[in-house]
C-alpha cells in the first residue's frame, strides 16, 4: 500500500537522504505540457527502462489536476526521482510503499520495482497521485491541510471512480465503524490494511463534498487556506455548515449501505455477495499487477542486454585499435 509522506519542512535525515539519492542519479529530462506542471525525471542507470516509460507519460493529463486545485500557474518543475531498492529512500520507506511526495519541497520519489497497490494500478497512476499532492500543497500556499483531504483529493483527481472503488467503499461502510475524519487521518499511519480503508473513506468523502457543493469546492477551500483561514473554517465557508455537520451528512447519505441494504437482503446471501465482490476485485488487481511486473522485468532485461552488447562492442573496438 502506498503511503504519502507529506511534510512542511523535511527533516534533516530526509534532506540528507535526498542529497545522497540525487547524487547517484543520471541526467534530468524535463517533461512539460501547456497548463500542466513540468516534470524533471531523474533515475540511476539501472532504472533506465522505467525512466523511459515515464518520459513518454502524457503530462497534459495533469492539467485537470491543476485546474481542480485552483492553481493559475502550476509553479516550478516538480522533481521526480526514481529510486532503486538499494537506495537510502527505499530503505527508509515501508516495502508496501510505491511512492511518496514532499509537497512543499516539490519532490516526488517513486520505487519502480514495487508493484502498486490500491488505489493505484500502474507506475503512471502513482506518479499522478504524487504530483497531485505537490499541486495541492502549492494551492494551499504550503499551509497545513489534513491528511484525509490531501489523500482523498489526490485519489479523486487522479482517475474516475471505478468498480473496485465502489466495492471497497461498500465493504468499508458495512463492515467497519462510523469514523470521524480525524480518526481516518490516524489510519494512514497504521499499516497497509488500515491505509486501504483510509484511502477509500477519504476519497469517498471528498467526492461527496464535490457532488454536494460543486467541482470548484476543493479549489475554494485551498484558496481560503492559502489566505490563512484555518482548514475547518474554510470547509465551513464553502459547504455552508461546520465540518462536523458535513461529516454527519456524508454518513447519512451512505445509509443505503449501512442500514437499508442489510435490512432488505438476507444476511448470509448479502455477506457472501460482498465477499465475492471483494475477492473478485482483489483477484483482478493481482492479475493486472502480475502482468505489469512481467512487462517491467522484460524491459529491464532488454535494457541490460543492450548495455552489455554496447560494452562488448567497445571492448572489440579497443582491441583492434591497440592489439597489444
Amino acid at each position: 500500500m502506498m503511503v504519502m509522506m507529506m511534510a512542511n519542512t523535511p527533516s534533516l535525515a530526509v534532506r540528507w537522504g535526498m542529497v545522497l539519492l540525487l547524487a547517484g542519479l543520471a541526467g534530468t529530462v524535463p517533461v512539460a505540457a501547456q497548463s500542466a506542471p513540468a516534470l524533471a525525471i531523474m533515475a540511476p542507470g539501472e532504472l533506465a527502462a522505467a525512466r523511459a516509460r515515464l518520459e513518454s507519460f502524457n503530462a497534459l493529463s495533469l492539467a485537470g489536476i491543476v485546474r481542480t486545485v485552483g492553481l493559475d500557474d502550476p509553479g516550478p518543475a516538480i522533481q521526480v526521482v526514481l529510486a532503486g531498492e538499494d537506495s537510502e529512500a527505499a530503505r527508509r520507506a515501508g516495502d508496501w510503499i510505491s511512492g511518496y511526495a514532499l509537497g512543499n519541497a516539490g519532490l516526488v520519489v517513486l520505487f519502480p520495482a514495487r508493484s502498486p497497490v490500491y488505489p493505484h494500478d500502474t507506475l503512471e497512476d502513482v506518479l499522478r497521485h504524487e504530483v497531485a499532492h505537490v499541486l495541492i500543497a502549492r494551492a494551499a500556499g504550503g499551509r497545513d491541510v489534513p491528511r484525509w483531504f490531501h489523500e482523498g483529493l489526490a485519489v479523486a483527481v487522479e482517475r474516475p471512480w471505478d468498480f473496485e472503488d465502489r466495492s471497497r467503499l461498500a465493504w468499508e461502510l458495512m463492515a467497519g465503524p462510523r469514523l470521524r475524519l480525524r480518526a481516518v487521518d490516524a489510519m494512514f499511519e497504521a499499516g497497509p490494511a488500515a491505509q486501504s480503508r483510509a484511502y477509500s473513506l477519504s476519497a469517498a468523502f471528498v467526492r461527496d463534498l464535490i457532488r454536494e457543493h460543486g467541482g470548484t469546492a476543493p479549489a475554494a477551500i485551498l484558496r481560503l487556506v492559502r489566505d490563512e483561514v484555518p482548514f475547518d473554517r474554510a470547509v465551513a465557508t464553502v459547504a455552508g455548515q461546520p465540518l462536523g455537520i458535513a461529516e454527519d451528512g456524508f454518513w447519512e447519505r451512505q445509509r443505503v449501505w449501512t442500514v437499508w441494504m442489510p435490512m432488505v437482503t438476507s444476511g448470509e446471501a448479502f455477506w457472501l455477495g460482498v465477499i465475492l465482490l471483494a475477492a473478485l476485485a482483489v483477484w483482478r488487481r493481482r492479475r493486472h499487477s502480475a502482468g505489469i511486473r512481467r512487462r517491467w522485468q522484460e524491459e529491464e532485461r532488454a535494457a541490460a542486454e543492450r548495455e552489455r552488447a554496447a560494452q562488448g562492442d567497445g571492448a572489440v573496438r579497443a582491441h583492434w585499435l591497440d592489439p597489444e
